[in-house]
């Protein structure tokens, strides 16, 4: 028997704060996160920074060894699940998991390893290893059920999110704690993302709107670090114990370009988007709103545009599209989870989050793109996340109104 999916609990920390409402009027509003960080670096560099009180979730003696991605993750499930209105003791903690996403695992802890003069902290390893939030989530809440990592670039916590919803979906668990986390704003990881150049270049006092989505004047992301979960469980569950429902998880999609490491492909994007429009029993023009992948790099725009063009059609100018990187940062393993929770307010509140910062659209990128003075969405139904990773993995979530 296949269960319908229902998404009843959503936790954030974000770069806007921990609550998923305002988070959400932040981005309606267009306000930016992104400031410049770490000023000692031969070159600009700016992110988006979390303001996180750790001594809200843990004592002195509990953060030992508790990299700050563990820390962010441990509070944005705590939160989800009291969103819930659920306790894992609410049912057998054999058939509750955690499906975590989590892209480079404990930054901190490895830089302040490299920079210890050799003085290197014995929990170095278990602080920094990928799988350590996924495990500190599960050990905060007493889950004995699967505890799964995904570790697939900025494709990793919609990866988490779309395999929590396949095990509710057959019955393999009743609660799954699915989303991801990413702290990765350190010298060493920005230098290195710097290298690449795919970082946004920015003038002094401009770095708040550096990232342009679909513009034609992009020059690429900026980093941003933060958590988010969402619960998912079946319908009937919680109908049977009255929880409310954000959303429905209604089809997912999961492809592999197998083409480059680092070009994507249009047309391995488009076949994830197929593939979770097929699951949702939907046609392209049911679906109102993207969430884009939108790094603002030069190619990957493109890309995204024209794997969408592939797969809407002539229906392509029913689908309104924006990027909320410009505004909370690009945050790899987490970036799935937060704008998977973005997708589902724009269907709770039928009001789309503009495509900031693009003042001339890219020809190349032609796009139904949501502009700050037009944000409703009356009549929207259903809405897509996209997650189009490094390695080639692309993951579409695609959620229907509750």
């Amino acid at each position: 028997m296949n269960h319908e999916v229902a998404v009843t609990g959503l936790g954030v920390v974000a770069p806007h704060g921990d609550e998923p409402g305002a988070l959400f009027q932040a981005l309606l509003q267009g306000r930016s996160a992104i400031q410049p960080v770490f000023p000692e670096l031969p070159k600009p560099a700016a992110a988006a920074t979390v303001a996180f009180d750790e001594t809200r979730w843990f004592t002195k003696l509990q953060l030992a060894g508790v990299d700050r991605v563990s820390q962010l993750a441990v509070a944005a499930a705590d939160l989800a699940m009291r969103d819930a209105g659920l306790a894992v003791s609410d049912a057998d903690p054999e058939r509750v998991g955690v499906f975590s996403g989590c892209g480079m695992g404990g930054a901190a802890a490895l830089e302040a390893a490299y920079r210890g003069n050799g003085r290197v902290s014995p929990l170095t390893i278990p602080a920094f290893m990928p799988n350590a939030p996924a495990a500190h989530v599960a050990m905060r809440q007493g889950v004995k059920g699967p505890v799964l990592t995904y570790s697939v670039a900025c494709a990793s916590s919609s990866v988490a999110i779309a395999e929590a919803a396949k095990a509710v979906q057959r019955g393999e668990v009743d609660i799954a704690i699915a989303g991801g986390s990413e702290a990765l704003i350190v010298p060493g990881v920005v230098v290195a993302w710097q290298a690449m150049q795919t970082l946004a270049g920015f003038q002094p006092g401009e770095a708040a709107t550096a990232v342009k989505p679909f513009a034609t004047d992009r020059s690429g992301f900026a980093l941003g670090e933060g958590a988010a979960f969402l619960v998912l469980e079946s319908a009937e569950r919680a109908r049977a114990r009255g929880a409310r429902s954000h959303a429905t998880l209604a089809g997912w999609g999961l492809s592999s370009d197998a083409t480059h490491l680092t070009k994507p492909d249009a047309p391995g994007q488009a076949r994830a988007l197929r593939a979770a429009l097929r699951l949702a029993g939907l046609q392209p023009r049911d679906v109102g709103y993207c969430n884009a992948h939108g790094t603002a790099t030069r190619i990957g725009d493109v890309v995204e545009r024209n794997a969408l063009a592939d797969v809407w059609g002539d229906d392509l100018d029913t689908l309104r599209v924006s990027s909320t990187k410009a505004l909370h940062g690009h945050m790899l393993g987490a970036a799935g989870a937060i704008e998977a929770i973005v997708t589902v307010m724009a269907l709770q509140q039928r009001q789309l989050p503009p495509n900031a910062n693009c003042r001339e659209i890219d020809p190349e990128c032609r796009l139904d793109l949501v502009t700050q003075d037009d944000t409703a969405a009356p009549s929207l139904e259903a809405a897509i996340s996209n997650s189009f990773a490094f390695g080639g993995t692309n993951s579409v979530l695609l959620f229907r109104r509750a």
